[in-house]
C-alpha cells in the first residue's frame, strides 16, 4: 500500500504498511492483539498507550534505545542527519570519540531505526522522523525524571514564564542585542548556544571555576542547587543564561549549551555494537561432554535420593506455604549439599512434576505418581526431563532466603518465587554459550555485559522487592545451575545440551546415553561391615541396598555401612534373615563376611520378640524377664508403661512413638495388627494424588502463531475498511461511533435490494452486550427478521437480527 503524501499521524503511517509489516508489529508487540483492534486507528491508539510503550522500550537493545533517547531530545520532527549528529557528534571534541565508533554508528543506525519503526515507536520518512508522543514523554528530561541522556530542557522550555526584564539582562550579559520580544530573546539565546564559534568565544571569557561547574553538569544530571547568594562562578554562569533557574534554589544547564560542551553528542558512549562474549578457557570438547555427563548422572541420582527420602511423606507445609528453614537444613544435610543447592534440587523436582503437596489435612510434601514412571526411565531420559523442566520453569530457587516486598522471607516451594523473565534469560545465556566454539568456557562478566546490552531496561526488577539487576542475577544463577545439572561441563556447553536446544529431547538423550556408565549388578562386601558399589547400581539392587544399609560416602564409588538399625529396617520391610543372606550372596563379588552374617542373624533373632499394638499402645512379650528389664530401665519413664499381665505392658503414647522409644533403648520390637499379625511397613507407599507440574508464569502475552497473525491483520484491515468507507449519505465515516441511522422500513428495503443486486452496504450494528460497531456486508438472504450476509469486516458469513441494525447506507460507487 503506497502513499503519495507523508503520513500526518501514526494511524496513517500504519495504514500505509503492507500486511507483512503489520504482522511484524503484532509479532513484536503481542500485547496489541488483546483484544484484536477493530481498525487501524484503534491499533495506533493502543500502540501509543503508556503500558504498551513501556513494554516495547523494555525489549529494545541498548543502541536502539539510545536512538530513541536521541530522538526524544531532538526537534520534533527531526531529519535523519540531525539524529545521526546527536549520536556521532560534530567531530570537534577532544578525540575521545573515535572514528571507528562513528563508522559503526553510521552502519548500525538504519537497523536501529528499522526496529523502532517496526515496533511503531518511530514513524515518518527520514526527513521527518517522529518518536511517538508517549515514548518522548517517558524519555524526555524533567526535574523528577532526568533524561537517560543526562540532558536538561531546551532554552525555550527552561525560560518559559521568565520575566522579559530578566531575559534582557541575560542578553546584555551574553553580549547579545536587546529585544523587547520574549520569543526573539529566546531565539537569540538559543542561536548563541548552538553557534560553535560564538559559544567558544563566550566560554573563553569564563572563569576556570565556572568551567569546572559546567564539567560537573555536562553529562548529567544537569540540575544543581544554589544558595540565595551564589558564588561568583555560579553567578557568572547564571547571568549569561548558561544556568537557568528552575526554582528559587535549583538551576539547570540548558540542552543547547550541554550539547555544545559534549561536541553535539547525546550520549557519552554510544554502543552500536553488542559486546562480545569472551572466552576464559578452551577445553577438549570430549572432556566437557564427559564432565557434563557425570554431573547429569549425579543430578538424576540426587533428585532420586531426595524423593526417596520423602517416600513415606515429606516435611510439613508451612501455614504461609513452602518449606521451613529447619526442614531445608535437614534436607541439605541428608543430601550432603549446601542449603541453596538443596533448594535448587527441591524446586527442580517440583518444576518437573515429581513432587507436590499431598492435600491432606496435615499437609505434607510427597512424591507424585509421575515420580514412579520417571524412576523407571533410563538415566538419559530422566535427565532430559529435568533439563527441559528447568529451562521452562519460572520459579527461581536463587531467591530463597531473600525477602519479598513486605519484608517476608522467601521460602523453598513457597509463593512469590516466580519470575517470568527466568526462562527467557536461561535460553539466552545458553544461546550465547552455544554460539561459542565447542569446548569454550565463557567469561561470566562478558555474558552479563551482553545481556545488559540486549535488554538495558529489563535489568531492573520485574517485581517489587527486587532492587538489583534481576536479569544479571538470574544469568549468574543460570551459569551455576547449568554446572550442577550437567548442562555445562567445566564451564563449557556440552554437546548433549546443544542437541537439546536445537534438535529436541530425543537427540539429546541419544547423545548422552553413551556417556553415562552402565549400571552394575554387584557390590563388594568388606569385613568392616561396609559394601562398596564401584559405580551406579541397577535400580532393584540400589533400592534393596538402600533399605539394608546406610550410605556412608558418595563419589565415584558409593560406600554403604550395615548397622543393626539398617538391618532392622530391612526386616521391618518384610524381608527375612534368609532373604538377606541370599541377596548378599547373589550380588557380592566377594564372599559375605562372617561379621555381617552374624549381625543379620543377631538382629533377626531379636526382631519381633516384642510386639507393639494399640491400647493407646501395648507391649507384648512371652519372656517376662524382658518386660521386667524394660520396666526397670530409667529410659522407659517417658514411655509411661504399666504392667497389664505377666507378658503385657500398656503405654499412654501412640504405637509409632512406642516403637521408636524402644528402638532407641536398643530393642528390636515389631508392630502388630489387631489380629496379632506382624505389620510390614514398606517404604515408598505414600504418594500424592495425580498432580500436574506447575505452569510457568508467562511474561506478557505469548507470541502469536502465523495463522493468528494473518487472521488478526485481515480483521484489522476489514475493520478499517468499514470505518473509512465512503457511503452515499454522510461521506467518510471517520468519527468514532458515527453509525448510520435509518428507520426499520428503510433498513429492510435497502438490505433486500442489496441482496437482489449482490452489492455491499454499510451498516451500524449493536450486539447483545450493547457494543456498537460499523460493518461492510454483502447481503445474501433476508427472511424471518434476519439478514444473512458476507461480513467484509470479519471475513466470514454471519447472520444479523434486523432489529439490532441501527441503520444502513449504500456505498459510493467510487
Amino acid at each position: 500500500m503506497g502513499m503519495t503524501t507523508p503520513p500526518r499521524t501514526l494511524a496513517e503511517a500504519l495504514r500505509a504498511r503492507d500486511d507483512e509489516s503489520l504482522a511484524g508489529l503484532l509479532r513484536a508487540r503481542p500485547d496489541l492483539l488483546t483484544p484484536v483492534p477493530g481498525d487501524i486507528t484503534q491499533l495506533a491508539t493502543r500502540a501509543g498507550t503508556r503500558a504498551s510503550v513501556v513494554r516495547a522500550l523494555e525489549h529494545l537493545d541498548r543502541f536502539a534505545l539510545q536512538t530513541a533517547e536521541a530522538l526524544a531530545v531532538a526537534p520534533d520532527p527531526a531529519p535523519y542527519e540531525t539524529l545521526l549528529a546527536l549520536l556521532t557528534g560534530d567531530g570537534q571534541d577532544d578525540g575521545e570519540h573515535r572514528d571507528d565508533a562513528g563508522a559503526a554508528i553510521v552502519a548500525a543506525l538504519p537497523g536501529a531505526l528499522a526496529v523502532l519503526r517496526e515496533q511503531a515507536l518511530v514513524w515518518g520518512e527520514n526527513d521527518r522522523l517522529r518518536l511517538v508522543r508517549t515514548a518522548r514523554e517517558l524519555l524526555s528530561p524533567s526535574p523528577q525524571h532526568p533524561s537517560p541522556t543526562g540532558l536538561g530542557p531546551t532554552v525555550s522550555e527552561a525560560t518559559a514564564g521568565m520575566s522579559p526584564g530578566r531575559l534582557q539582562e541575560i542578553l546584555a550579559a551574553a553580549g547579545l542585542p536587546a529585544t523587547h520580544d520574549p520569543v526573539s530573546a529566546v531565539n537569540a539565546l538559543t542561536a548563541l548556544f548552538t553557534d560553535r564559534t560564538r559559544m567558544g568565544e563566550l566560554l573563553d571569557t569564563a572563569p576556570m571555576e565556572a568551567l569546572s561547574v559546567l564539567d560537573r553538569l555536562v553529562w548529567g544530571p544537569p540540575y544543581g542547587e544554589v544558595t540565595p547568594n551564589p558564588t561568583p562562578p555560579v553567578k557568572w554562569l547564571r547571568d549569561r543564561g548558561l544556568l537557568l533557574p528552575v526554582s528559587t534554589r535549583t538551576v539547570v544547564l540548558p540542552r543547547e549549551a550541554a550539547l555544545h560542551l559534549r561536541a553535539g553528542r547525546a550520549h557519552r558512549v554510544p554502543e552500536p555494537r553488542p559486546p562480545a562474549v569472551r572466552a576464559v578457557a578452551e577445553r577438549d570438547p570430549q572432556a566437557v561432554d564427559s564432565a557434563a555427563a557425570g554431573q547429569a548422572f549425579l543430578a538424576v541420582a540426587t533428585v532420586e535420593e531426595l524423593l526417596k527420602s520423602w517416600n513415606g511423606g515429606g516435611p510439613a507445609i508451612l501455614r504461609a506455604g513452602g518449606l521451613s528453614v529447619r526442614e531445608l537444613k535437614k534436607t541439605a544435610a541428608a543430601l550432603d549439599v549446601s542449603e541453596p543447592v538443596a533448594a535448587f534440587w527441591i524446586e527442580l523436582a517440583y518444576a518437573a512434576g515429581l513432587l507436590a503437596s499431598d492435600g491432606e489435612a496435615d499437609e505434607r510434601y510427597a512424591p507424585t505418581p509421575a515420580y514412579d514412571d520417571w524412576a523407571e526411565l533410563p538415566a538419559e531420559d530422566r535427565w532430559v526431563s529435568l533439563a527441559a523442566a528447568w529451562l521452562a520453569a519460572t520459579r527461581t530457587s536463587g531467591l530463597v532466603g531473600g525477602q519479598d516486598a513486605k519484608g517476608r522471607a522467601l521460602s523453598t516451594l513457597g509463593p512469590d518465587l516466580d519470575r517470568s523473565a527466568a526462562p527467557e534469560v536461561r535460553h539466552r545465556v545458553l544461546s550465547l554459550l552455544a554460539a561459542l566454539p565447542p569446548g569454550t568456557a565463557p567469561d561470566p562478566e562478558s555474558v552479563l555485559a551482553r545481556l545488559r546490552w540486549e535488554r538495558p531496561l529489563r535489568g531492573a526488577s520485574a517485581s517489587a522487592g527486587d532492587t538489583t539487576d534481576l536479569r544479571s542475577r538470574i544469568a549468574l544463577w543460570t551459569l551455576n545451575e547449568s554446572e550442577l545439572l550437567g548442562i555445562t561441563g567445566r564451564g563449557a556447553l556440552a554437546s548433549q545440551t546443544r542437541a537439546l536446544l536445537s534438535d529436541g529431547p530425543a537427540e539429546a538423550a541419544a547423545r548422552l546415553a553413551p556417556l553415562i556408565p552402565e549400571p552394575l549388578d554387584h557390590v563388594l562386601l568388606q569385613a568392616d561391615l561396609t559394601a562398596v558399589a564401584p559405580g551406579p547400581l541397577e535400580r532393584p539392587l540400589a533400592d534393596m541396598l538402600a533399605a539394608l544399609a546406610d550410605i556412608e560416602s558418595k563419589g565415584g564409588a558409593t560406600v554403604y555401612r550395615f548397622t543393626p538399625g539398617s538391618v532392622r529396617r530391612a526386616l521391618d520391610a518384610g524381608q527375612s534373615a534368609a532373604d538377606l543372606h541370599a541377596f548378599l550372596a547373589a550380588h557380592s563379588r566377594t564372599p559375605v563376611p562372617q561379621p555381617l552374617s552374624y549381625l543379620i542373624d543377631d538382629v533377626a533373632r531379636r526382631h519381633g520378640h516384642l510386639r507393639i499394638g494399640a491400647a493407646s499402645a501395648y507391649v507384648r512379650c512371652d519372656d517376662e524377664a524382658v518386660l521386667n528389664e524394660i520396666l526397670a530401665d530409667k529410659r522407659s519413664a517417658t514411655l509411661r508403661l504399666r504392667r497389664l499381665a505377666p507378658t503385657a505392658l500398656a503405654a499412654q503414647i501412640d504405637p509409632a512413638s512406642l516403637l521408636d522409644g524402644l528402638r532407641e533403648m536398643g530393642y528390636a520390637p515389631a508392630a502388630e495388627s489387631a489380629d496379632g499379625d506382624v505389620l510390614i511397613t514398606r517404604a515408598g507407599a505414600r504418594r500424592t494424588p495425580p498432580r500436574a507440574a506447575p505452569v510457568p508464569v508467562p511474561e506478557g502475552p505469548p507470541v502469536p502463531d502465523p495463522t493468528l497473525l494473518g487472521a488478526a491483520v485481515r480483521a484489522i484491515r476489514a475493520g478499517d475498511t468499514a470505518a473509512t468507507v465512503v457511503h452515499k449519505d454522510t461521506g467518510p465515516a471517520s468519527a468514532p461511533g458515527a453509525l448510520p441511522r435509518t428507520t426499520s422500513a428503510e433498513t429492510l428495503v435497502t438490505v433486500q435490494a442489496a441482496a437482489m443486486t449482490g452489492s455491499a452496504v454499510w451498516i451500524g450494528y449493536v450486539n447483545a452486550e450493547g457494543a456498537a460497531s460499523q460493518r461492510v456486508i454483502a447481503p445474501v438472504r433476508v427472511e424471518g427478521g434476519y439478514v444473512t450476509a458476507y461480513d467484509h469486516t470479519a471475513d466470514e458469513v454471519r447472520t444479523y437480527p434486523l432489529h439490532r441494525i441501527t441503520g444502513v447506507a449504500e456505498l459510493a460507487e467510487e
